[in-house]
């Protein structure tokens, strides 16, 4: 969540889920909100659960019987992996002061992070302790991760998943945390020289003045991006376009797109930080969103195809929440359901025509729907949060009031940001495919993968028949 423009590019902040530990003067230093801290509490749960198991069970019951538990497997362990990555050294890559693209190391292993450290919000002299805001931020670190997992479902190597995974975590995901959600604080924009001085310290998109509320750029395209090269670099499925590869378990898909829709309050509405108007803002342009999404992919596939299906509708839904993701604390009511009713029919076509012309065998399709649907949020966001449209406008720190709001500049900031999160995690997904293939090997072998990657790979069945 950023914004800035030419004058007030680093005068200004708007929200970022991403947030310095303030320096007060011990006197008068704010104590965290009980009820702030307990939605903070309650929003981290909810990520969560979108992950485990919201994720887990739809990317599941889109796979073959064989393949389900080696699906489960890889988010399961992907997730765990993440947090503890996370710790060690993840939360002071992207959260500590560093340059525009890393942050340092001061608090690897959450050094200094204690009971009473606090961390700044999106308004002066509020905080919440730093705890609850280092593990929220786990759960979106873990969950990016684990959709790419979707994207080279049924053929890799669960080693190579994990390797793959532990290096895209370490140079992808923490730098593009840190440039688009790493600031001072807004208590730290007193006058126009400290909004300059603070605003030099802040990650490089940051600077640039794009606004991503939860996530747009830093886990949907960063994650589809990474998705789609593995498709290409992974290769097709064995029998891919002449043999049946449809989902075993609908209604497992079902179950794990309402476990996501859930959860996924605690991650758009728990990225304020604070439980406010705005966060109730950011719930209902969620709640709304997906539901028109869903409806809107419902509705276009039943006059394409002549018949609705329920996948359609849970990937509908999914898309809505995507589209919905970088602009839930920005636009407004009106805007967010623009954003629904186009996300469901243009990831529908990301999962169809984009799909076709690119050629990738992408399982789950996760750049049809999380790399389409989060271009499509980021831009839309740029044009929706315009006050003049319903949006809130982005604030001036300096001057304490909503600033002047230019479309054209702030869209200019977003096609930056997605632009640098495409070349960034697509340089380092194709390296990090690369390394893995040239140690571990990135792919069972053909026998193996007919076989099954659940008995395969982890010696178990989903299924006792």
């Amino acid at each position: 969540m950023k914004k800035s423009t030419v004058l007030f590019s680093l005068t200004l902040a708007a929200l970022a889920v991403g947030c310095a530990v303030p320096a007060f003067a011990d006197a008068a230093a704010p104590v965290p909100d009980k009820g702030d801290t307990a939605w903070m509490i309650v929003s981290t749960l909810l990520v969560t659960l979108m992950t485990i198991p919201g994720l887990a069970l739809f990317y599941g019951g889109l796979v073959r019987s064989k393949n389900m538990l080696s699906v489960l497997m890889q988010v399961f362990t992907v997730f765990s992996m993440c947090v503890v990555l996370w710790v060690l050294y993840g939360y002071s890559v992207a959260f500590t002061e560093g340059n525009a693209f890393f942050g340092g190391f001061s608090k690897i292993l959450l050094k200094g992070v204690g009971v009473d450290a606090v961390a700044a919000t999106f308004s002066k002299g509020v905080v919440i302790p730093e705890l609850i805001y280092a593990f929220f931020q786990a759960t979106f670190a873990a969950i990016t991760p684990a959709l790419i997992i979707g994207a080279f479902a049924e053929r890799m190597k669960f080693s190579a998943v994990l390797a793959f995974i532990a290096l895209w975590f370490t140079f992808a995901y923490l730098p593009i945390a840190h440039m688009v959600w790493y600031w001072a604080g807004p208590d730290a924009y007193t006058d126009a020289d400290a909004a300059l001085k603070a605003g030099a310290t802040a990650g490089f998109l940051f600077q640039k003045g794009a606004i991503d509320f939860a996530g747009g750029t830093v886990v949907h395209i960063n994650a589809a991006i990474a998705g789609l090269i593995g498709a290409f670099m992974v290769g097709k499925r064995v029998g891919y376009g002449k043999e049946s590869m449809a989902p075993h378990s609908l209604t497992m898909t079902m179950i794990g797109a309402c476990l996501l829709w859930v959860g996924w309050f605690g991650f758009n509405a728990g990225s304020n930080l604070e439980a406010t108007g705005l966060a109730a803002l950011a719930f209902g342009n969620t709640m709304l969103a997906t539901a028109a999404a869903a409806l809107s992919w419902t509705f276009t596939e039943w006059m394409l195809k002549g018949k609705p299906s329920m996948l359609g509708a849970a990937s509908g839904a999914v898309a809505g929440l995507v589209a919905v993701t970088p602009a839930c604390g920005w636009v407004g009511i009106g805007g967010a359901l623009v954003i629904g009713l186009l996300a469901g029919i243009v990831c529908l076509w990301g999962v169809n025509g984009l799909k076709r012309m690119l050629g990738a065998d992408d399982a789950l399709d996760v750049f049809g729907v999380h790399g389409v649907g989060g271009m499509l949020g980021a831009v839309l966001t740029g044009i929706f949060a315009d006050p003049a449209l319903g949006g809130v406008g982005v604030y001036d720190y300096v001057a304490n009031k909503v600033a002047d709001y230019s479309i054209a500049t702030q869209v200019t900031s977003q096609l930056w940001a997605i632009g640098t999160t495409v070349v960034w995690s697509g340089v380092v997904s194709f390296l990090a495919y690369k390394l893995v293939d040239m140690t571990i090997g990135l792919r069972v072998t053909e026998e193996e993968e007919r076989e099954g990657l659940d008995t395969i790979s982890h010696g178990e069945s989903a299924y006792h028949h």
